[in-house]
């Protein structure tokens, strides 16, 4: 058994299968989620906030190496401690309108659903190399 890292089966499974340039989608509880031959959904929503965004975003990033990041611009208006976060985060945070970000969630390699409960607290990663 694994002793420590992100001990979710399905998840950690989907992680493994990740290459440079495909994208993971972190996001709240709300947002819809296409189904496809490709994309792969790890839902670890429980009750309404668990587990929280930030969490799952934090134990994802300490296993991938990630080289962009994007989100919907509406979260600096609407969930303007989310995007303190990614900004803090991430060296540069692509800001998009929120029907395009839904629109690019559907080519997602990767979609791990949070319990989160606050608006547009969603993130799309976009997987580089350790090298």
């Amino acid at each position: 058994m694994k002793k420590s890292g992100i001990l979710n089966r399905h998840l950690a499974g989907a992680l493994a299968m990740l290459g440079h340039t495909d994208t993971v989608v972190v996001c709240d509880a709300g947002l819809p989620i296409a189904v496809g031959p490709q994309l792969m959904v790890v839902d670890l929503a429980f009750r309404a906030g668990v587990p929280p965004f930030e969490e799952v975003l934090s134990g994802l990033l300490d296993e991938l190496e990630i080289e962009g990041a994007m989100a919907a611009d509406e979260i600096e208006e609407h969930n303007p401690e989310t995007h303190a976060l990614l900004k803090g985060r991430f060296d540069t945070l692509h800001l998009v309108p929120h029907e395009e970000f839904k629109a690019r969630a559907r080519h997602a390699r990767l979609v791990v659903r949070t319990g989160e409960v606050t608006p547009y607290a969603n993130v799309m990663l976009s997987c580089g190399v350790p090298f």
